[in-house]
């Protein structure tokens, strides 16, 4: 299985929408991350887990899960490369491959050494743009493979017909 370790506010501080939100409110940059990763997993099939610094959100360490996304909170003394590097280091074995995503070169020489592959965060961005290209275009041919009457009907009358088709009165 593929495992990528996401740097949260490293790639949050590339991406340029991410960036705006960010200028608004940490929070919701935050939250986009996480669901755009969720995407990623669901479309990939790997495994993702983000680690955001604690040094931008005091507090105790925290995990949780969001949209099937692991998301963890560092403590407070700890940074988020030095938990990408321990989880690097753990999750490492014969079956798994360990990705990063992260621009920080200090970082990624240290994951190299880990075995872990990396990916820039421009990378990512550029791989997510696909995935969500390919998923609109699924959707669209999905869409367009629907049934649909070759006779023109009003709106009132296709819900007619759906209530019908429903078994509703």
């Amino acid at each position: 299985m593929d495992i990528l370790l996401v740097d949260g506010y490293n790639i949050i501080g590339d991406w340029s929408e991410l960036k705006e939100l960010k200028k608004e409110k940490l929070a919701d940059a935050r939250d986009r991350l996480v669901e755009q990763m969720a995407e990623y997993q669901s479309y990939k099939g790997w495994r993702v887990i983000i680690v955001f610094d604690a040094h931008l959100v005091p507090g105790i360490e925290a995990k949780n899960k969001r949209h099937d996304i692991e998301v963890i909170y560092t403590k407070e003394s700890e940074t988020a490369d030095e938990r990408i590097e321990k989880l690097a280091t753990s999750l490492s074995n014969r079956r798994d491959q360990i990705h990063v995503a992260t621009s920080d070169m200090t970082e990624q020489r240290v994951i190299f050494g880990k075995g872990a592959l990396r990916i820039s965060a421009r990378e990512l961005k550029i791989e997510m743009d696909e995935i969500q290209q390919n998923i609109s275009k699924k959707v669209k041919e999905i869409q367009e493979q629907r049934a649909f009457s070759k006779i023109s009907l009003s709106d009132e009358v296709t819900e007619v017909f759906e209530k019908w088709r429903r078994g509703q009165k």
